[in-house]
């Protein structure tokens, strides 16, 4: 068998790339409610995925606010791509 990335194997990171594989872009506040993640946890992760190349960042000021958004890079695609055909192909053959 082989070895599942350990960067996607964890859920939370696997949450977060598979909420960006399905829309353009999303807010830290929208992965927050959606992971039901703690603030500082879904930060760390983000910043792993981000130094990985899995994702991009982008964090704006807006006056007293800010905004953080991430989007999903190719590079995390494929290896979503990957995480998943490696799932099927040696830990469930027969779907």
């Amino acid at each position: 068998m082989r070895d599942l990335d350990p960067l996607l194997h964890s859920q939370l990171r696997l949450s977060i790339v598979s909420i960006l594989l399905g829309v353009v872009e999303a807010d830290f506040v929208y992965l927050r409610e959606k992971t039901g993640a703690t603030s500082g946890n879904l930060s760390v992760q983000i910043d792993k995925l981000s130094e990985a190349g899995y994702i991009d960042v982008e964090k704006e000021n807006a006056g007293r606010s800010s905004r953080t958004s991430c989007r999903l890079t190719s590079k995390g695609r494929v290896a979503l791509e990957e995480y998943i055909k490696i799932l099927r192909e040696d830990y469930f053959p027969s779907h």
